[in-house]
């Protein structure tokens, strides 16, 4: 039997919560306490953030499966109230409890439950596969906001980076900033190997797959998990690889159009 898109989705789950326990579970009370990638947030912050939203997705993932509609944000505030009043340690400890558990409810569906997975949530109508992919690109990079502060070399891993790269057009739309002036790039990536076009101009930002035979006049070419880590506010000159090149565009302009989720 071939693997389908929802098999790879939890795979590249249960490895990016792999690495998130493992950092975890190293963390002392001081490390709990200082300062994450995202600003404002300390690493049990964001390892907070984690937890709580591992809680409402298990009940969403439940809603899709039983067919029944989301929760909103009344229901979620409860959440993010219980967990924004425990201790750094508790949400620390806790946050890995909670993603493992959200894992253990994902893997334990039927493939009958699977295929007949709906749920409407943030407008879209998704099946489950496209509700994994939203949870991939969450869990991924916040995993990566802590653990690039407890070691500035660390990167995502290219096997999560390129399960996170199906959410980049639906990001850089609803993040990326105007430009005052209209601005084409071809993004190539690697390992893995991907293409995207990038037009940046007044209207907003669009990205969407390229062929080689598309127009540009610019040209950015970077590793995969640079490229994601760019979308999502997160590429900055102190975390920006050596390999990362532009041509025709400065590259400070793509961060100021990327500010970050």
């Amino acid at each position: 039997m071939s693997e389908s898109s929802t098999d790879r989705l939890l795979v590249a789950l249960h490895a990016s919560q792999d690495r998130l326990a493992s950092t975890l579970g190293s963390v002392d009370e001081d490390q709990a306490t200082a300062p994450s990638y995202d600003d404002g947030w300390t690493v049990a912050d964001v390892a907070s953030h984690l937890g709580s939203s591992a809680v409402i997705f298990t009940g969403h993932l439940a809603s899709g499966r039983d067919g029944t509609p989301a929760s909103g944000l009344d229901a979620a505030q409860v959440v993010w109230d219980e967990w924004n009043a425990k201790q750094p340690a508790a949400q620390v400890r806790d946050s890995v409890a909670a993603n493992a558990a959200f894992l253990a409810e994902a893997d334990a569906l039927s493939a009958e439950e699977r295929d007949a997975w709906r749920l409407d949530l943030f407008g879209m109508d998704l099946d489950l596969a496209g509700f994994l992919q939203l949870r991939v690109g969450e869990h991924v990079l916040h995993t990566w906001d802590i653990t690039v502060a407890l070691d500035a070399s660390s990167t995502i891993p290219s096997d999560q980076a390129t399960h996170v790269v199906a959410n980049l057009p639906m990001v850089a739309g609803w993040s990326g900033q105007k430009n005052d002036d209209q601005l084409s790039v071809e993004v190539r990536t690697t390992d893995p190997e991907h293409a995207f076009h990038l037009d940046l101009g007044p209207s907003g930002v669009q990205l969407a797959p390229s062929s080689d035979d598309t127009a540009a006049s610019a040209e950015l070419r970077l590793p995969t998990e640079a490229f994601v880590r760019l979308v999502y506010g997160r590429l900055d000159p102190d975390h920006t690889p050596e390999s990362v090149a532009a041509t025709g565009v400065d590259l400070d302009l793509l961060r100021e159009t990327f500010p970050g989720i």
